[in-house]
């Protein structure tokens, strides 16, 4: 076990070399006088410190970081962010990290281990695997698990000790349907798609909201386009004396920049608001090509800038890092700290306080129970809490 503090990010040698001493028990912050206190806390995450060093010791990348190691490494700084912040306010926990793709131990030998089994909550930015064993580790410990980045439901029910902060394909889908019902109920809706099984998944999704709707259903008109589709192809479907209403019919990044790029070429003959996936969320528009045109999206996390404290976290990075931190980060700073304090009040029976956001840092969260229809049962906990984001030209106008 090692006691840690923030990293001291001079290299990024530097900083993978402190962790491989921290990878697999981390951060204790409880006073002797508080031991019988303590809850334990596991927190695992893709760290791939086997992978970033030879037999030898030494760091393969240079002074590099490659892609694959960014996203679980922002989670667990976001995570030390947190473990400090829990410090200074006195709370008192045991925070042990684990790595996911360490090597030395399989994941499951690693889940399965009696120190893992002791533990009072679990946490975890994970795949769909993963997401699976830690439900079912979850359920027989009969304590929390936390997903806090994967948007799949992994086959798990029955299983109250399940909770989803990524909200399902199928909320989007209900969300997305429902904000159109509000602010576009009388357009004429045209929803461009490729053909492939993601894209017929979504459009019964958005049939099945259809047929469930109290209000007037939407004018949803489907419409397949071939690869490489240009703006000739959308413009016999457009009308130049009202705003066309435009959806996104397909969760490939690749469509997606493509229907706004040939969308953003008619923009002076023709106003358009484009909707798009969930997944266009870690897209860029700000590029010339994307100009004239009105993109929203919906996201169940979204980062205030004007907040406090992202201003603080930001300047801390700036001046400690010379980088700024990244959505990860700020979700891994979050999940710690708001799931750590409900845990010290209300202990590993989260169920019931799970709508307490007392402790929310950056994103609101609404976790509600997900039942079977057919039998009444709860499945899972699953954040439905949706922002819809507007961006112009690149830059954010309106969160809704």
């Amino acid at each position: 076990m090692k006691r840690t503090g923030i990293f001291a990010l001079l290299t990024v040698c530097a900083l993978l070399q402190a962790l491989v001493s921290a990878a697999q028990v981390d951060t204790v912050f409880a006073t002797q006088d508080s031991m019988p206190e303590r809850k334990r806390i596991a927190i695992f995450t893709p760290l791939y410190l086997d992978s970033a060093f030879d037999a030898s010791g030494n760091y393969r990348y240079a002074k590099s970081f490659p892609k694959f190691i960014n996203s679980g490494l922002e989670f667990w700084e976001g995570a030390q962010l947190a473990i400090d912040s829990l410090r200074k306010e006195g709370l008192k926990a045991e925070v042990f990290v684990y790595d996911t793709r360490a090597s030395r131990k399989p994941f499951p030998e690693v889940i399965n281990s009696p120190e893992v089994r002791s533990m009072h909550l679990l946490i975890g930015h994970v795949n769909i695997n993963e997401s699976a064993q830690l439900a079912q580790l979850a359920s027989q410990m009969n304590v929390p698990f936390i997903n806090v980045n994967l948007p799949n439901e992994a086959g798990v029910s029955n299983n109250p000790n399940y909770v989803m902060l990524s909200s399902t394909l199928m909320t989007h889908c209900t969300g997305i349907y429902k904000f159109l019902q509000r602010n576009y109920s009388v357009s004429n809706i045209i929803v461009f798609r490729k053909k492939g099984i993601q894209e017929d998944r979504l459009k019964t999704y958005f049939t099945e909201v259809e047929k469930n709707t109290a209000a007037i259903p939407l004018k949803l008109k489907y419409i397949d386009l071939t690869d490489n589709f240009t703006a000739a192809q959308l413009q016999p479907y457009l009308d130049s004396n009202k705003t066309n209403v435009v959806l996104s019919g397909s969760l490939d990044a690749g469509f997606g920049l493509n229907l706004a790029q040939q969308l953003a070429t008619l923009s002076s003959s023709y106003t358009t608001t484009l909707f798009g996936m969930p997944t266009w969320d870690v897209l860029d528009f700000q590029k010339t090509i994307y100009k004239g045109i009105e993109i929203i999206y919906s996201t169940p996390f979204y980062i205030n800038p004007d907040s406090r404290l992202v201003s603080a976290t930001q300047d801390h990075f700036r001046r400690t890092f010379y980088s700024r931190p990244s959505d990860m980060l700020y979700r891994g700073y979050e999940t710690v700290y708001h799931f750590a304090h409900l845990l010290q009040l209300h202990g590993a029976n989260l169920g019931s306080s799970l709508g307490d956001k007392k402790y929310s840092l950056f994103s609101e969260m609404d976790i509600q129970p997900v039942l079977d229809k057919s039998t009444m049962t709860l499945e899972y906990f699953e954040n439905k809490k949706l922002y819809f984001v507007k961006k112009v030209d690149g830059v954010v106008k309106a969160i809704y």
